[in-house]
This record gives structure tokens, sequence and C-alpha cells, in this order.
């Protein structure tokens, strides 16, 4: 991922970040009366939300074009409760903040991408649900057999080319597979821009970030949005080609000790036709060459 491809040539992801949720803040969310007439710049102006964090217009652009890069945690704080940020995007503007100052940036790593053995038997252990690890770019590096069927048609791909965001807004299943695939691939998106925010030249990130750019209009678009808020537990409902309609409870957890892997499970009642559906996806994908019956759909 270049600087280009990551929103800008120049300035700071700190000032990138500042923009981007500038513009989706509204005057009437904030209390601000506007007068008659069309405003060209959607959302906030600089100078409104200057004055409601109580900075200087000069400093706050600035602060926006990357020329100001040491902004104390008082601004910092003013800043997040000007732009109506919730306690993640509060979090990610300060480390945004802290790696603006920096004089030097670290350099960037790859990630190691090995699964430990005992996670490797908890995703055996969590059987029939579904349940996979990834990468913090979002590449299937572990899964249970019926992880992997879940996402139909994922299992088609090379494994080096498993990864859920590339799934979710390039696979020609995916918009039939989720019952709202908006709120899915925007989760998606958010995760990938919370550690490009902070990481934004990681190599890991770099190639995958390029790809769907260039093949995405959807993903290109929610990118420049700049959202850093996902849901790490909900509900999903799904419209699976083999085993019919299914929903299923979900946690998204932090690996502690791992360079930003998670682990994702899901679940359902036993006793219940999604129970059920985990069920036949889970013996489906034990024996490759055995396909369940589909459900009916209600």
């Amino acid at each position: 991922m270049t600087r280009q491809q990551s929103g800008s040539a120049g300035g700071t992801e700190l000032g990138r970040f500042l923009r981007a949720r500038r513009t989706q803040v509204t005057p009437a969310e904030v209390g601000l009366t506007v007068g008659p007439g069309l405003r060209r710049t959607p959302g906030l102006r600089r100078e409104e939300l200057a004055t409601l964090a109580g900075v200087s217009i000069d400093y706050y652009t600035r602060l926006e074009r990357g020329k100001e890069t040491r902004p104390s945690p008082p601004v910092v704080d003013a800043l997040a409760r000007a732009l109506r940020l919730d306690d993640a995007e509060h979090d990610h503007l300060r480390e945004l903040a802290l790696r603006a100052a920096r004089q030097i940036p670290e350099p960037p790593t790859v990630p190691s991408r090995t699964v430990r053995p005992g996670v490797k038997l908890l995703l055996e252990s969590l059987r029939p649900n579904p349940a996979y690890v990834v990468s913090r770019s979002t590449d299937l590096l572990a899964y249970s057999p019926a992880a992997l069927r879940l996402f139909a048609g994922m299992e088609d791909w090379p494994v080096k080319q498993r990864n859920i965001a590339r799934y979710v807004f390039l696979h020609p299943a995916a918009r039939d597979l989720f019952d709202d695939w908006d709120n899915q691939v925007r989760g998606c998106v958010a995760r990938l821009r919370a550690v490009a925010g902070t990481d934004p030249d990681a190599p890991d990130l770099a190639q995958l970030v390029g790809e769907l750019l260039l093949k995405s209009p959807e993903f290109a678009r929610l990118w420049e949005r700049y959202e850093v808020k996902a849901r790490p537990y909900g509900r999903k409902t799904y419209h699976h080609p083999e085993v019919g309609d299914l929903t299923l409870g979900y946690q998204s957890m932090q690996l502690e000790g791992t360079p930003g892997q998670r682990l994702n499970a899901y679940y359902a009642e036993p006793g219940t036709p999604d129970y059920d559906a985990m069920v036949l996806l889970d013996l489906a994908g034990s024996e490759p060459s055995s396909r369940p019956a589909a459900r009916q759909r209600p």
C-alpha cells in the first residue's frame, strides 16, 4: 500500500483521519445553525471544528495538513469530543497522535503467520462450531472444517488467496451469502483501516489494500470514510447454498501474545435448526467429497 493508496501522497495518518471524520459530522449534530445557501464542504468546515475543539483555525489546519504533528493529550481529547468519536475511535486518534509525534518512523515488519499448536487444538475442540484464526490483515490462517465451508466457495481458492476481506468484496458468492452484506463489509474495512492507520506501510497490508482499491469501488468508498470501529460480537444471518438459511451468534477475540491474530467463533443453541446446519457444515468440511443436502428456506 503506497502513500497514495493510503489516502494521500503527503500529510500524516492523523491528518487524514481528522479530515475523513470531519466530513461525516453534520453541523446539526453538534448544535450549529447553518444559514441558507449551498455548502460546498461535506460535514463540518475546518473553522467550525476548530471552534468546537477550542483551538485556533490555523493550528487545526496545520494539524490536518500534517504540518503540526505534536497535539497535546487535551487537544486530542477535545477533537475527539467535537468529532463525536466513540471510545474505539478516540483510542485510535490517540494512537495516531503518538505515531505522528515520532521523529523517526518505525520500520514496517511482516508478522508471523504461524498459529500456535495449542490454538489449533482449541479450534478442533470447538467443532462443530465454525471457528477460525485470521491475521491482522484477515488472511485465513487456521480453521475448523465448518468455518471454511461457511464461506461458500472459499475452499475453491488457493490457500494463499484465502482472505476474509478479499472474499467479502471479490468472491461472487459473498453478496448472496450474507444477509446484511453492507454491514459485513463495513466492519471488515474498519479492521483493516485501524491497522493501516498506525502502520500504513505494513507489507502484509500493502498488496491486499492495493488489490481491493483497484478491483472494488465499494472498498474504495469505504476506505475513504476512515471508519475504525468493528463489532467484536453479535449475530449474523447467512443464506447458504448448501444448508439453507442459518443465524449464528459470533464472538471475535484477540489472541494475546500473537502479532495481531484473532480467533472468531460462531455458535447456535443445540437442538435448533441453526445448530443442525452447523453440524452439516462440519461434516461436509471433514469429507470434501460429500455435499450436504440443502435445507429448505422458511
